[in-house]
């Protein structure tokens, strides 16, 4: 599929039902949506796709958010003139915005958007994009994964062991899409002047509290606040959260959820 502007953006199709785009989060090539693309396959039709910049989706510059709009766009075209969104993560963030910019969307669902609330975490926001476009700048891939890494309270020996691993040449690879989470996250907070806009039904899930043991940098409520932040912009939102869960939620529960909320 192409998007609007040329790019090729590769995508999977399965299931049969309602029509359900699966939005990726950062170092994500579309491969961590594929067990929920499975359990959402028994009710939905799932589009489970590679954002630009990853996989064996094109990545034509310069790169701009609206751009990815546009790249979901096209993607709920070829689903049929309209679809639910489901965003993980900073996907969640680009879902959101697609629907603030009036695309033909039904109900979107996002987990654990990692937007900044508080004043500390804005300035750390910002102190590590600015890092991040320096990195990227100067082509140091692998120091962009380890500045993102550390965002999240990553020791030196997290990341020197992580290095090592079989997964860092993947991470690597697409270490240049970390400016894009960047770009749709924007400056830290949700933005409410936009976001105020979406008519849709939004489902604010979340995992529990303290139990991911991957993100030891951030406070405990850290998605927790981002969700109540966005409670109190978006005009017709839901509040959910899976106990138990963590970052990268269960499928099997994720999926539950998603397919009560999008059947609503």
């Amino acid at each position: 599929m192409l998007s609007r502007d040329g790019t090729p953006i590769a995508y999977q199709v399965q299931g049969k039902g309602p029509a359900v785009v699966l939005v990726g989060g950062g170092l994500d090539d579309g491969a961590e949506n594929v067990p929920l693309a499975a359990v959402l396959a028994e009710w939905f039709t799932v589009h489970n796709f590679a954002r630009r910049g990853r996989g064996d989706s094109g990545d034509t510059q310069p790169y701009a958010v609206a751009r990815e709009i546009e790249d979901l766009a096209a993607l709920i075209e070829q689903a049929g003139g309209s679809a639910h969104l489901f965003g993980a993560s900073s996907g969640g963030a680009l879902a959101l915005e697609a629907a603030a910019a009036g695309l033909p969307v039904g109900r979107v669902a996002v987990y654990e958007v990692p937007y900044n609330v508080e004043a500390q975490a804005v300035e750390a926001w910002r102190a590590y994009v600015s890092g991040l476009n320096a990195v990227l700048a100067d082509g140091r891939r692998d120091d962009a994964v380890a500045l993102f890494m550390r965002l999240a309270g990553a020791s030196d020996e997290d990341i020197a062991e992580a290095r090592n691993a079989p997964f860092w040449p993947s991470l690597r690879a697409i270490a240049h899409t970390l400016a894009y989470e960047a770009a749709c996250l924007g400056d830290g907070p949700p933005p409410a002047h936009r976001f105020s806009r979406i008519a849709q039904p939004v489902l604010v899930a979340t995992g529990e509290p303290g139990v991911d043991p991957h993100t030891p940098g951030l406070p405990a409520d850290f998605y927790a606040r981002a969700a109540d932040e966005l409670m109190t912009i978006l005009p017709r939102a839901q509040r959910l959260t899976l106990k138990g869960q963590a970052h990268v939620g269960d499928p099997e529960v994720l999926g539950d959820a998603l397919h009560a909320f999008f059947s609503d």
